[in-house]
């Protein structure tokens, strides 16, 4: 990654995992290595288009990792990296925040 960062470092990590499909790729990928398809399938109505794009600039930014196998037809895995995984307590935090959020705020709004 060639890019100037930001000075702030809150806008560093949102400048590489700020996308909402980039969080919920690194979630998938903390349980291990996914092929493509596996990953388009988990998250749903992402498109193709941008599933790639997503990849390629994690990939960039040295979150994954991704590994060709010279087959036919090819078959492509995605893994993180030691620093992709080093993003696990964010995730953590946020799944307890998220968790939290729903149990309390629909606590609030019916009574």
């Amino acid at each position: 990654m060639n890019k100037e960062l930001p000075a702030c470092p809150v806008e560093v990590t949102l400048q590489l995992i700020g996308d909402k499909w980039k969080v919920l790729i690194i979630r998938d990928l903390l349980t291990g290595t996914k092929r493509f398809g596996e990953l388009k399938k988990s998250l749903g109505t992402i498109t193709q288009k941008v599933l790639t794009s997503n990849l390629r600039s994690m990939e960039e930014s040295g979150l994954l990792i991704r590994k060709v196998y010279a087959e036919v037809p090819p078959r492509v895995e995605y893994t993180l990296t030691e620093l992709g995984h080093s993003l696990k307590p964010i995730l953590d935090s946020m799944l307890e925040w998220g968790a939290d959020y729903k149990i309390n705020y629909f606590k609030n709004v019916d009574t």
